[in-house]
């Protein structure tokens, strides 16, 4: 059996698809795994992860009616046209016998290519709402595949969607607490760890190192580790300085430019502040860590704040907008939560209860499913 695998733009779409890709190999030791998408963070991922992988310039479209706009949109139509037909014959080389797409804008020609060679697909959508790309192919793929229940709804063919959870690394489910924590040198007190994704978030950094301040004249009840992302790393720790906090004597503060073991320090965390892409969400309630979720207000339809009033309305997450995130906002929020041990154990429970431990499974489930009908 011969699956290909179809995904683009970020590691939120990239991870589980590689994840899923690890179980199937499993099950099929002899099967071959092709990926095929954009000249991006794909091509870097998929090879160290173990896969072949092969690329195609492609582009998004724009929103907007400005010449700019209308002109790079011109240039999106020529390249997906052309990556659709190197599609069609890389699939027919490899002899795919099902198409997986795992979202972003570089799977639509994979997708739309095995549509056009009556090759099975599926999609998994990782977000609550659906993107554009899902939205594209709904129609028409074999399996729509959800991570929540409620996000069924927004599809013209229910019919179509299975919920199957967000594939994510068995770490993030199987890490213990307490082991975590001696891995990592903490002492007993709580650990808040807070990131924004591998680039960062300007003004949620400038937040943070207000809240160091606030930390610091608290007399450090918590131990905080915080990923700054690359765009933050050369100024940040200045600015921290500016605030009144010497980094080097302040042990109880970790700051890092990325956070590369986040199985281990999600692990060992107390509370996490965070971003609400689809791929942190379905971490967050895999390793059951209570978190703060400060949705980015810069994503097409407001995607984030979608996927974070998921958690809230199941008991896991506190949300807040970035225009109502103050560092003392945060810094009330934090001392609520580690001060309250019931609250945070239901929202560990409430979490866990969301997470699906075999997501991945259940999608190699369906992929064999489809591969069967085939033939």
């Amino acid at each position: 059996m011969n699956v290909v695998f179809t995904c683009g733009g970020t590691a939120g779409h990239i991870n589980p698809a590689i994840a899923v890709a690890n179980i199937w190999k499993e099950r099929h030791p002899q099967g071959n795994v092709l990926f095929i998408g954009g000249d991006d963070m794909e091509q870097t991922l998929v090879p160290k992860a173990g896969y072949e992988f092969i690329g195609f310039e492609s582009a998004s479209f724009r929103r907007g009616l400005t010449f700019g706009a209308l002109r790079h949109n011109v240039r999106a139509a020529f390249l997906i046209a052309r990556a659709v037909q190197k599609c069609k014959k890389l699939l027919r080389d490899f002899q795919a016998d099902v198409v997986v797409g795992t979202g972003g804008y570089a799977s639509f020609p994979a997708l739309q290519a095995a549509k056009m060679l009556h090759i099975p697909t599926c999609v998994h959508e990782s977000n609550a709402m659906p993107g554009l790309t899902t939205r594209l192919v709904a129609d028409w793929v074999d399996r729509v595949l959800i991570c929540f229940p409620e996000s069924a709804g927004h599809y013209r063919h229910p019919e179509k969607a299975e919920v199957v959870g967000m594939p994510v690394r068995r770490e993030f489910i199987y890490t213990e607490k307490a082991a975590a924590k001696k891995e990592l040198g903490l002492d007993d007190r709580p650990l808040v760890v807070s990131a924004f994704g591998s680039q960062g978030a300007r003004e949620m950094n400038l937040a943070i190192g207000k809240l160091f301040r606030l930390e610091q004249d608290g007399g450090f009840p918590f131990q905080h580790i915080h990923a700054v992302g690359s765009f933050g790393w050369e100024w940040m720790p200045a600015y921290v300085k500016e605030q009144g906090v010497d980094l080097s004597q302040a042990k109880s503060i970790d700051m890092r430019e990325y956070v590369y073991n986040m199985p281990t320090v999600m692990a060992a965390a107390d509370v996490i502040i965070s971003r609400a892409g689809a791929s942190t969400c379905n971490e967050i309630a895999a390793s059951g860590t209570p978190c703060i979720l400060i949705p980015s207000p810069n994503v097409t339809d407001n995607h984030q704040e979608k996927n974070a009033r998921v958690l809230e309305r199941a008991g896991g997450a506190v949300v807040i907008l970035e225009k109502d995130c103050t560092p003392q906002r945060l810094y009330q929020e934090l001392q609520a939560l580690l001060l309250d041990p019931r609250r945070c154990r239901d929202m560990r429970a409430a979490l866990q209860n969301m997470s699906v431990p075999d997501s991945a499974e259940r999608i190699c489930d369906i992929v064999d499913r489809l591969a069967g009908g085939r033939g």
